[in-house]
């Protein structure tokens, strides 16, 4: 049985062109009528999850009473004390939807920020600036949420280190309780990789960038958001519990055009196409668009994958009773290379070997790890 919930709301009030997730420009008929939709999935669920993600696309983008509406069917779904995550711009964000969310569930909040720096905002083509996502962060606190999220992206083209620097720093005074710092990538269906190939942006060396991720590792550690996986970081007891399920590879279900779900070892992408998955599921019609069910080996293999990236790492007895194999027999040749190449390290008590975990230059290549362990 799944414990989260994730529901996909594809809207943008404009295309980043970093960005590869499936969204599209909003339009208030479409999205009233893709709301209904999800509405009537919603009604169709059975489980009381306990943890619960809107994210996009820019779900804050909705108007009040599709908001309303949209939470107010989630009511049904989650336990007492469960994580309600909203993700959220600072252009579509207002004191009065603030409140809404707070007074219909939900308890934490993703704001997408991006930079503190207006130049950077500008490249990254997003539309707001710095003061206004300042502004959203501390409307978020005074309207009482306590769980507070924000992304940022470092590693872009023509960034100072110091400039990096000065982010960090001055994000950290903000009421903030996690921070997710993500390296600005060139994907192949983006506006931002054409103009890469083009010639018409120089990348960052990767020494550099390297050097802001490890810097951002150090100085977020002294101000107390401990790193719990490879891009995030939080206060306390505040690391994302839905993400936190992801890198479990437990069971999950996703509602939604692009959404995935994973439920009884299988792996569902609902059609990207919004026009369609309202098509298809108004007149009973599959809006599944590929299926997948994992062997029990690829299944165990897909779950090394994805705990590796913590910081916690994967402890032999947990995986053994997930997924019923022994890690090291399972991995043998893989954790050899990676222990030689100094991706990994074994985790120990006194002679006995428990697990193993990513060393720092493990965190640099985390994707070559998870590759290894595929």
């Amino acid at each position: 049985m799944a414990s989260s919930l994730y529901l996909h709301i594809p809207f943008c009030r404009k295309k980043c062109i970093y960005c590869d997730f499936y969204s599209t420009i909003h339009c208030e008929d479409t999205a009233s009528s893709y709301i209904d939709v999800l509405l009537e999935e919603i009604r169709r669920e059975n489980s009381k999850f306990h943890t619960v993600y809107i994210g996009g696309g820019t779900p804050s983008i909705l108007g009040k009473e599709q908001l309303k509406k949209l939470l107010e069917s989630l009511e049904r779904c989650y336990r007492a004390g469960a994580e309600i995550t909203i993700e959220a711009n600072p252009e579509s964000l207002s004191e009065e939807k603030f409140k809404l969310l707070a007074d219909h569930g939900v308890n934490r909040i993703s704001i997408g920020i991006q930079s503190l720096k207006d130049k950077k905002l500008q490249k990254l083509g997003r539309a707001h600036n710095s003061r206004r996502g300042v502004e959203m962060v501390r409307l978020a606190s005074a309207g009482g949420f306590k769980n507070i999220s924000v992304d940022l992206i470092y590693g872009v083209w023509g960034e100072d280190p110091e400039d990096w620097a000065w982010e960090l720093e001055e994000i950290t005074k903000l009421p903030i309780t996690h921070i997710s710092c993500y390296g600005l990538t060139y994907e192949k269906s983006t506006p931002l990789f054409n103009a890469l190939k083009d010639g018409g942006i120089r990348p960052l060396e990767d020494k550099v960038v390297a050097e802001m991720y490890e810097y951002a590792i150090e100085r977020l550690s002294v101000r107390q958001f401990k790193q719990y996986e490879v891009s995030n970081f939080a206060k306390g007891d505040y690391a994302c519990r839905h993400n936190l399920n992801y890198w479990r590879n437990d069971p999950y279900v996703g509602l939604g055009a692009s959404a995935v779900s994973y439920l009884d070892g299988v792996r569902q992408e609902n059609v990207p196409d919004v026009d369609l998955y309202i098509k298809r599921s108004r007149s009973g019609g599959n809006t599944v668009s590929s299926s997948e069910r994992l062997t029990p080996v690829k299944s165990a293999k897909e779950t090394a994958a994805v705990k590796i990236r913590t910081k916690e790492g994967i402890d032999f007895a947990w995986f053994k009773a997930k997924t019923g194999y022994d890690f090291l027999e399972l991995e043998k040749k893989a954790v050899k290379g990676l222990i030689e190449d100094g991706l990994i390290k074994y985790m120990k008590s006194g002679d006995s070997v428990m697990g193993i975990c990513l060393k720092r230059k493990g965190f640099l290549f985390c994707d070559t790890v998870s590759s290894a362990l595929l």
